[in-house]
C-alpha cells in the first residue's frame, strides 16, 4: 500500500509539470531511487528505481547532507571520491560545504549539470514525522526544456508533493 500510495503521488507530480520525478533516499556516500515516473516527452534521462548517484553531484544529496552536521559530512564525506561527472561537478570538499550550506538556508537543492551533461534537477526534502528526513522528491529534466528560472517555479508543486508523501509516511510508521 505505502509503494502504491507513493508512487501514485509522483505520477500525479508527473501530470502536473510534465517532467520526469523521482523518490531518492541516502545510502552510504550515494543517493538511491527508491522510485521514478517518466515523462512521457520523447527526450529524457533514463534513470531506474535501484539506480546510485554520487552524493556530492546530486540535488537530492545535497538536500541530504544539509542534514547532517558538518563534522558529520565530513566522516561521510572522507572516503567518497569528489568524482568529477560534468565541467560542473563540484568535487572540492569546501566547494561542495558551501553549496550544502547555501541548500540548507533556501530549503531546496538543484543539480545544474553536476552529474550528468544537459541535465537539470530540483529536489525538495520529504518532511520526516520527526528528526532527520531521508527522503527527498526531484523532477529532472534535459536543460533545453527545464531551466532554472522554471526550475525554481516548480518548487511549489514539489512542495505539495512532499508534503503528501510526508502524511504517507507518518501513516506507515508503527503507532
Amino acid at each position: 500500500i505505502h509503494h502504491g500510495a507513493r508512487h501514485a503521488v509522483l505520477r500525479e507530480l508527473v501530470n502536473e509539470v510534465g517532467e520526469s520525478c523521482n523518490l531518492t533516499a541516502l545510502s552510504g556516500n550515494e543517493v538511491v531511487y527508491l522510485d521514478r515516473v517518466e515523462t512521457a516527452a520523447p527526450l529524457r534521462f533514463y534513470l531506474q528505481p535501484g539506480s546510485r548517484v554520487p552524493v556530492h553531484c546530486s540535488a537530492s544529496g545535497k538536500l541530504l547532507l544539509a542534514q547532517f552536521t558538518p563534522a558529520q559530512r565530513r566522516r561521510l564525506l572522507e572516503h567518497a571520491s569528489l568524482e568529477a561527472y560534468t565541467p560542473k561537478t563540484i568535487t572540492e570538499l569546501a566547494a561542495l560545504e558551501e553549496e550544502i550550506v547555501r541548500t540548507r538556508r533556501q530549503g531546496f537543492a538543484i543539480d545544474n549539470e553536476e552529474f550528468l551533461p544537459g541535465l537539470l534537477c530540483v529536489a525538495v526534502l520529504v518532511p520526516a514525522p520527526q528528526g532527520r528526513s531521508n527522503l527527498c522528491i526531484a523532477v529532472q529534466a534535459p536543460i533545453m526544456r527545464l531551466t532554472l528560472e522554471k526550475a525554481l517555479g516548480l518548487l511549489p508543486p514539489l512542495q505539495r508533493a512532499a508534503a503528501a508523501l510526508s502524511r504517507i509516511e507518518a501513516q506507515a510508521l508503527p503507532s
